[in-house]
């Protein structure tokens, strides 16, 4: 109710003062610029980075790993950072939590088409406890793109299998409001048995700009059909099907004046999972279907303090319900209150804090939070320190689920984790770099696992603990307006206290993780060529070998071609779900 007096009260100011300013600068309002460091991030726009379908596949240059159990990456992909399994990776739209709380399977459901985005940041755990739970690893934000200007956007595709790809955007600005409509739609006959898909995307972007205020109302939906050959069961051979819808409703106030910050936000999200374990037993008991909603109302307040700095406070209220015919109905409540306060101690030295309690329901109360250091020295290099605390609740799959190869467990606990990280970063204005050192001791860890090669099932557990730690490094050189290079490298070691178990899905973090983006715009068009480098535990490493090349033919027309897996590389993301080799792509964007 408070939330929605503020706005009634905000809209009716603004169409009232026929005064009002028309072209306000947008108000940006983040909790990550307390972390006092930038995150790793991909930035959208203009076309000129790799013109991947799935916006995620940019990610490809990140010190992230994608494990895709899907043609590239455009239907199901889980995220690992850091070590962490899927479950153990934040996912957030501007900053709010999007997780969806039956599997961390769906976290890749986002209703958002590459129009909609304006930049992916990949955030250390020292700076996404303040965020919530599940962040053991770390956490993705999604950037929206806000609708600024008036614009017309047609982009086509077609490719090997059968795939096609169509995308309709528009834009369009009235004095103070404006908004966006995107419709894509993509899908393939699969480069395998089983592996055919069809994804529709629509969403609505909408943003209202009012004296020292601003509103964004955006709403997003997105339906998926697809082959899931052995995605649950690695090496079993099921031919599977699902079939997964998503609607995602977000809005804020953002309320800026006097140098004081007031953001009440409210997020929905529903999604629908249906599954067959094999599809050609569909009517037998093994055919599951799944409802979730999260409902996820929060208020957000910031002030600029001389003795304290900048000193922000939030409280955050949670209900996940599920209702399953294997899992069951269930609902669970979550409790926040949180702090955050970043203060220059001097020209040099700077202190960030972030402390949050939650109170989950039937479940576990936990505090957490991270201390950021960050000391600027010779005007071009930083070194900085961060410690942090963070937790997860398990999955209604974890808890509740049983079929013929797992089981869940009811009984499970939170996850906790302890992080630290040391960094050191360069920048000048054409050449960037760093490293940062990580460690992460894990408490209670959940994993899918078996005592002993006769049981028949695998069962959910908590593991006494786990160490993980590694190193990160990027470079990043613009040698000038035509020639630009992007270069990652990611290692690391993970250490389980259990021994003798085994793991439905093995050790699967990757432990080298090495990427380079080398763009180059020439007379006659620009070509970027990606490659990268996975090596997992007691597995042979891949190279795969990357390429787009985009002509500009008359200003508002663009050809392109795009080919993944240039060598023809046969390799498994998660082992026992095979991915495709090569994959040719060719289409045109008209963009006015």
């Amino acid at each position: 109710m408070f939330f929605i007096i503020i706005m009634l009260g905000y809209f009716g100011f603004a169409f009232c003062n026929e005064d009002a300013p028309l072209d306000l600068e947008p108000i940006v309002i983040s909790k990550t610029k307390t972390f006092l460091f930038e995150p790793y991030s991909v930035k959208f726009g203009n076309f000129k980075t790799p013109a991947f379908s799935s916006p995620l596949e940019n990610l490809n240059s990140l010190p992230l790993d994608l494990q895709s159990r899907s043609p590239k990456g455009a239907i199901q992909t889980d995220f690992s950072l850091r070590g962490a399994n899927y479950q153990g990776v934040l996912l957030l739209i501007d900053g709010r939590r999007v997780n969806d709380p039956q599997t961390g399977h769906h976290n890749a459901d986002i209703p958002l088409t590459r129009e909609d985005i304006e930049a992916i940041e990949v955030i250390p755990p020292t700076g996404a406890s303040i965020f919530g739970p599940d962040a053991i690893g770390g956490a993705i934000n999604i950037v929206t793109k806000k609708p600024k200007e008036q614009k017309r956007v047609l982009e086509v595709s077609l490719g090997q299998y059968q795939t096609g790809y169509g995308l309709l955007s528009f834009t369009e600005r009235l004095n103070n409001l404006a908004f966006r409509f995107s419709l894509e739609n993509q899908k393939s006959a699969g480069f395998y048995t089983d592996t055919d898909f069809k994804k529709v995307t629509g969403v609505f972007n909408s943003m209202l700009k009012m004296p020292e205020a601003e509103w964004n109302f955006d709403f997003g939906y997105q339906e998926k059909e697809f082959g899931a050959y052995d995605f649950y069961t690695p090496a079993s051979g099921y031919l599977s099907k699902e079939w997964t819808k998503t609607y995602l409703a977000n809005t804020d106030l953002n309320i800026k004046k006097n140098g004081f910050i007031l953001k009440p936000a409210f997020l929905w999200r529903r999604h629908y999972d249906k599954f067959a374990l094999d599809k050609t037993m569909v009517r037998s008991s093994y055919l599951s279907h799944h409802r979730t909603d999260i409902y996820a109302p929060s208020f957000y307040a910031q002030k600029e303090i001389d003795v304290l700095g900048k000193f922000g406070l939030g409280l955050e209220y949670t209900q996940e319900r599920i209702n399953s015919t294997s899992l069951g109905k269930h609902i669970r409540n979550h409790k926040s209150i949180y702090m955050d306060n970043a203060k220059e101690l001097n020209s040099k030295l700077s202190f960030g804090l972030s402390l949050r309690y939650d109170d989950f329901q039937r479940s576990d109360t936990v505090y957490t939070g991270a201390v950021n250091l960050r000391y600027d020295f010779l005007e071009t290099d930083t070194l900085y320190f961060g410690l942090s605390e963070n937790t997860r609740i398990p999955s209604f799959t974890e808890l509740y689920y049983n079929d013929p190869t797992t089981l869940g467990n009811s009984g499970l606990s939170a996850e906790r984790a302890q992080s630290y990280q040391l960094g050191y970063g360069h920048k000048k204005e054409n050449l960037s770099w760093g490293n940062t050192l990580f460690l992460r001791r894990e408490r209670d860890c959940i994993d899918w696992i078996k005592l002993t090669p006769a049981q028949v099932k695998w069962q959910a557990q908590n593991l006494t603990g786990a160490w993980a730690y590694g190193i990160e490094n990027y470079l990043k050189l613009s040698v000038n307006r035509y020639l630009s290079l992007d270069v990652n490298y990611t290692y690391v070691n993970k250490h389980q206290d259990d021994n003798g178990y085994l793991y439905k899905y093995g050790p699967n973090y990757v432990r080298h993780l090495a990427n380079n983006i080398f763009s180059l715009v020439l007379p006659f068009g620009t070509q970027s060529i990606g490659w990268q480098y996975k090596k997992k535990p007691r597995r042979d490493g891949w190279f795969l070998l990357n390429t787009h090349f985009a002509y500009q033919f008359r200003r508002s027309c663009q050809v392109f071609l795009n080919i993944a897996n240039l060598l023809n590389v046969e390799y498994q993301e998660i082992e026992g779900i095979p991915q495709p080799g090569r994959w040719v792509e060719a289409g045109v964007r008209f963009s006015w």
